[in-house]
């Protein structure tokens, strides 16, 4: 449910359409604390009338009608927030995004529901499974470099053991 009724938005719309007040003045005698909730309220009647002030219940959209408002907006150059109040979309940042997979992705994209979190997630990322010849490969290939660091940490070992009795003597 909004927080303001149908009944209440249309008595703001009319003080401010029949009364020639500012949305500035609209929103201080009604106690409304955003300038910019009175302004959508006056653009969305001057576009649809009474209808423009109700609540959108339609929650998802078919890629047809996204198509086509994004071809709308571009045909007729309007903005995101033109073609939302058109189009009486809930918030222009839909459009936005509408635009992004238009451009970025192709037409064909916006047909695709992209809604919520990707059902093969899991918690814990998986392995990849490896063929049996390359497994053994980097097996061996493991061992053998582990040979090498014990060969290298001795040897170091006996550089320094030499170097040693030496540096004690001075």
């Amino acid at each position: 449910m909004s927080k303001y009724s149908k009944e209440f938005k249309l008595e703001v719309v009319k003080y401010c359409e029949e009364n020639h007040h500012g949305y500035r003045d609209a929103s201080k005698f009604f106690n409304i604390p955003s300038v910019s909730c009175v302004r959508k309220w006056v653009r969305r009647y001057r576009e649809h009338g009474v209808e423009g002030l109700l609540r959108n219940q339609k929650v998802s959209y078919d890629g047809r009608f996204k198509q086509n408002v994004i071809e709308y907006m571009h045909t007729n150059h309007l903005s995101l927030q033109e073609t939302a109040y058109h189009f009486k979309l809930g918030n222009h940042n839909i459009v936005g995004k509408w635009e992004r997979i238009y451009y970025e992705e192709g037409p064909q994209d916006l047909y695709i529901e992209q809604r919520g979190r990707n059902k093969k997630m899991s918690s814990k990322p998986r392995k990849k499974k490896l063929n049996k010849e390359s497994e053994e490969d980097l097996i061996e290939e493991v061992q053998r470099l582990r040979m090498e660091n014990a060969y290298l940490k001795k040897l170091q070992a006996l550089v320094q053991e030499r170097t040693k009795p030496k540096q004690s003597k001075k």
